[in-house]
């Protein structure tokens, strides 16, 4: 094992203090060129990177230093789909009504710890209720708990009996007709005022279910379930309040609806077609696969009574078909980002992902630019997160292997920052 030297590392972010620190990285991942860059030396300063240099330049007495010179060093990485409060069980169906909002959000917390410590130092969680990773993102930002950057959409917007609704196939006695402050909308108007909901609970993007999903406890887990103008009327107000908008969609027409109406991101995606890809291309819509979450509900469907039998029977039929959509998304030239639905398969293993990624035909160094610099740009924060560059947030991992000869090193996360201060090491 490489030792770590953390002169008065920790004792500054005991007390506060805004020292200089300096790393330095035996390699560097440039995500900026997708090089790596042999013994270099960054410099942190108040949470972002002041400097990145060749060679290892000399620390002052008062700097911090940080010896990764047998560390491959990469930025922190993004998951771009994560449900945090959520973890899969064959229980999950019961706890939508024998658990309570504190209940999830204690979860939650334990859930992005884990998150964090694998290396994934900023998430995008897509969907809650009572608005438990909006208050938990303020935690964290607020140093009250530790966890990744949270950009939160809040409750999804759904249709009534639609993926999302979270009185689906629940007893009568317990289900209501939910409108949009619950994130339920039909026409135009509901969406309009589904979208001002999320601004009022001050959500940081909008999530949209245009079609069934494999979860749900009903029948289809592919039909579209909003019309292209009502998709357009989410994406119209959401362009209002400076939202970007993923949108879940696993059969074809809703992929094409939602990326017609211009939505940023395609969740899922599974029954993507050529004529879907192409069109998601043409207008610069990313991708987000969750191959993950594909094997994993595919795996627990053999699992008798998993699942309910809606549920499972989805699982089969949905789970094992992304990879085989991901390998022509990628090679159709589909702008991709890593995502995992993390929370259908565990919170910290979300490095998985990458491995399944290569398995379809993506390179290495793509997967980790999809986990990074295309992140960042989907997120629209190119400009602080995504790469080893000055200026941006001091968000670093470091691995012991070269993760573009073993891709699973990344699985095995020795180190990690977040805004300059250790959170892992050796």
């Amino acid at each position: 094992m490489h030792k770590i030297i953390l002169s008065l590392v920790l004792s500054s972010i005991c007390l506060g203090i805004n020292a200089k620190t300096v790393i330095h990285a035996g390699y560097l991942f440039n995500t900026d060129n997708g090089s790596v860059e042999p013994e270099m030396s960054i410099i942190i300063e108040n949470e972002r990177f002041s400097e990145v240099l060749e060679g290892y330049v000399s620390p002052s007495p008062d700097d911090n230093y940080i010896d990764l010179t047998g560390y491959y060093v990469l930025p922190g990485l993004i998951d771009m789909h994560v449900h945090l409060t959520n973890q899969s069980s064959n229980r999950a169906y019961l706890e939508r009504i024998t658990l309570n909002a504190a209940d999830y959000a204690i979860r939650a917390t334990k859930n992005a710890e884990n998150t964090l410590m694998a290396g994934f130092t900023t998430v995008r969680n897509l969907g809650d209720s009572d608005t438990v990773t909006i208050s938990l993102r303020n935690a964290i930002n607020n140093g009250i708990v530790i966890g990744p950057r949270i950009f939160s959409s809040g409750k999804t917007i759904s249709s009534t009996g639609g993926h999302g609704d979270s009185t689906n196939s629940l007893n009568q006695t317990l289900t209501s007709d939910l409108g949009p402050k619950d994130g339920v909308m039909n026409g135009e108007l509901d969406a309009l005022k589904s979208v001002r909901y999320r601004y009022k609970e001050n959500a940081d993007l909008i999530k949209i279910t245009a079609t069934g999903g494999v979860l749900s406890n009903a029948k289809d887990g592919q039909n579209p379930q909003m019309t292209l103008n009502e998709i357009k009327a989410v994406v119209d107000a959401a362009k209002d309040y400076g939202f970007k908008v993923a949108a879940h969609a696993h059969g074809s027409e809703g992929i094409k609806r939602a990326t017609l109406a211009g939505v940023d991101s395609i969740e899922h995606g599974t029954l993507m077609d050529k004529e879907g890809a192409q069109l998601m291309r043409e207008k610069g819509t990313y991708y987000v696969p969750t191959l993950l979450a594909g094997k994993w509900v595919a795996d627990k469907a053999l699992i008798k009574d998993y699942y309910p039998p809606f549920v499972e029977k989805k699982a089969l039929e949905i789970g094992p078909k992304l990879q085989s959509t991901f390998s022509m998304a990628y090679q159709s030239g589909v702008k991709i980002a890593f995502g995992t639905d993390s929370g259908v398969s565990p919170h910290g293993e979300n490095a998985k992902e990458f491995a399944l990624m290569i398995a379809a035909g993506m390179s290495e160094k793509d997967s980790i630019l999809s986990a990074t610099i295309y992140a960042a740009e989907l997120l629209g924060k190119k400009t602080d997160l995504g790469s080893i560059s000055k200026g941006k947030y001091a968000d670093l991992i470091g691995v012991s292997k070269d993760p573009l000869i073993d891709i699973k090193v990344l699985e095995t996360v020795d180190f990690v920052m977040k805004g300059g201060k250790v959170v892992k090491q050796p």
